[in-house]
């Protein structure tokens, strides 16, 4: 469970299980335009209504700027590794050569799950927006329900099974054709995202983001609420990291697409989180379908229309690129031998990861079938959050330890107490009433970090792109992503255990052993090779 990996067994050893190379086709701009497009239709088209309703109000802007800053923190910790560690692992590799096996897969389990439920969860937004496009206003009007089934999983959505399942096939036969889909739709979605911007702009008011209730009707707690659920949005770049293994070139390519795509899209959400509260007061927006509703209520029917058309266009470039990050991701598991080992074949002449795309997009659709978004959303934040919060910790322990070859000691504590001080923070936060609490442990987490930056020694910069100004962004990063679980509801960290314990209990009946025994079997083979001559090692392996 504590062991790990080497940088260079992910790259070679590891990744001779597949039985074929991924093919390297991809450039620094296929990289911005696969974060770009995995990223807008998420955050835009599926969180902002629902947020600005009910948690934010018009101050929802504010809450993508608190989640955009939170998520380029992380993105800088991603790129570090991807950079160093080319592979199409993601966090599952990243912290498996950081912090062991099991953490490797902890995580690696979350990111699936929280990939699957988003996916589905946009596939069925989709509905929603091609709805819309056609004029219908009742988006459960192309659903079929069933009644007797339990209320949010009782309207099956057929629409959204196609879309997956068609997409699903498309990544299967080709990673770069699949690009140049998911950069010409990105091209035109960016297009139209001005369009919405300048048109709500042109028509919207001012006063609508102060009336009724000021800019932030439920104050600095809801807004900070509100970047927890949104989070959510900013999920898409992590899918560009498990591209490592088909960029052409990585050491330039990886902080351009991670960093730059993230960027652009923060200043995007702003943008388009101001023109749908100006628009329509927040306690007007509609939930779903929320932009060409909206458009619907200033007297621009057409323009509604056309949002919808966009929207569903926008969402489909998002799911595709999601949908090519997680079976990357199970692939990869599936050479470490956690999960059948079937799931890493890569297929020799269109160089994807056939058989976890196939298995992914089947379960995708049939969440997607019957499962509402609110159900997953929150879940889905949780385990993002979990994810980011162990790169960023992986981020500084590898720097400050195994590359500047420290004693751990001095790191692990700094690294318990830093989240002892977010946690300590965010109870006070909760109780309201402990006020003094969030300067007390807010100041605790900044000494702390300058005391570690001037006492334990780190490596200057290599010759490949790391982290700048270490380190102060993972600090922060860990210290954000804390804070905003703790916002989440209670109901979201009971499905999480429940799913936490699940994926426990499968390592530990299957993934430890199965995993101790391919290692076994490589030994044995790699004892043979030396041992005996080439005519005997060939019978041994064809027995």
């Amino acid at each position: 469970m504590l062991a790990t990996w080497t940088p260079d067994q992910e790259l070679n050893q590891v990744r001779l299980r597949s039985g074929a190379d991924m093919k390297r086709k991809l450039s620094w701009y296929d990289l911005v335009a696969f974060g770009i497009g995995g990223m807008l239709g998420v955050g835009v088209f599926v969180t902002t209504g629902p947020v600005a309703r009910k948690t934010s109000g018009p101050a929802v802007f504010i809450s993508y700027i608190i989640a955009g800053i939170s998520a380029l923190l992380s993105s800088m910790c991603y790129t570090e590794f991807s950079v160093q560690i080319p592979v199409a692992g993601g966090a599952f590799s990243y912290l498996r050569v950081t912090f062991g096996e099991f953490v490797g897969y902890f995580a690696g389990a979350n990111i699936l799950m929280e990939y699957v439920l988003s996916n589905a969860a946009v596939a069925r937004s989709f509905t929603e927006y091609l709805c819309s496009a056609f004029g219908v206003s009742d988006p459960n009007s192309w659903r079929v329900e069933v009644h007797g089934l339990v209320e949010g999983y009782n309207k099956l959505d057929f629409i959204a099974v196609a879309l997956v399942l068609l997409l699903t096939l498309c990544l299967c036969h080709s990673t770069k054709e699949s690009s140049i889909l998911n950069l010409i739709m990105t091209i035109f979605h960016v297009i139209f995202f001005g369009f919405i911007i300048i048109v709500a702009f042109s028509n919207g008011r001012v006063d609508n983001l102060v009336k009724p209730g000021g800019i932030a009707p439920h104050g600095v707690r809801g807004v900070l609420d509100g970047a927890a659920i949104v989070y959510f949005s900013y999920i898409g770049y992590d899918s560009v990291s498990t591209l490592a293994e088909e960029i052409q070139n990585p050491p330039v390519s990886l902080p351009v697409g991670i960093v730059g795509s993230v960027l652009t899209v923060s200043a995007v959400y702003c943008l388009m989180a101001l023109a749908l509260c100006m628009m329509v007061p927040y306690n007007q927006i509609a939930e779903k379908a929320s932009y060409s509703m909206a458009f619907q209520n200033i007297g621009l029917k057409w323009a509604g229309n056309v949002v919808g058309a966009g929207a569903s266009m926008g969402i489909v470039a998002s799911l595709l690129v999601a949908m090519l990050g997680q079976a990357r991701y199970l692939c990869v598991i599936g050479r470490a031998r956690l999960v059948p080992s079937w799931l890493s074949y890569v297929h020799p002449s269109r160089g994807t990861p056939l058989n976890a795309t196939l298995f992914l997009g089947l379960c995708t659709a049939s969440i997607a079938l019957f499962t509402d978004l609110d159900i997953v959303i929150g879940m889905i934040s949780i385990g993002t959050l979990l994810v980011f919060y162990l790169v960023a910790n992986a981020t500084i322990y590898r720097k400050y330890v195994i590359i500047s070859q420290n004693p751990p000691f001095k790191t692990l504590s700094f690294l318990f107490l830093l989240t002892s001080s977010a946690t300590g923070f965010s109870i006070s936060w909760k109780l309201k009433q402990q006020w003094w609490g969030m300067p007390l442990f807010g100041g605790l987490m900044v000494t702390m970090t300058a005391l570690f930056q001037y006492t334990v020694p780190c490596v200057g910069q290599t010759s490949e792109w790391s982290v700048p100004f270490m380190p102060w962004p993972p600090a922060v990063s860990i210290f954000l992503n804390v804070f905003l679980m703790t916002t989440l509801k209670m109901l979201s960290f009971q499905r999480f255990g429940v799913w936490a314990c699940l994926i426990t209990v499968f390592y530990l009946l299957y993934g430890v052993h199965s995993t101790f025994e391919a290692e076994e079997v490589e030994k044995e083979l790699a004892v043979s090779e030396v041992t005996n001559p080439p005519s005997t090692q060939l019978t041994k392996l064809d027995v």
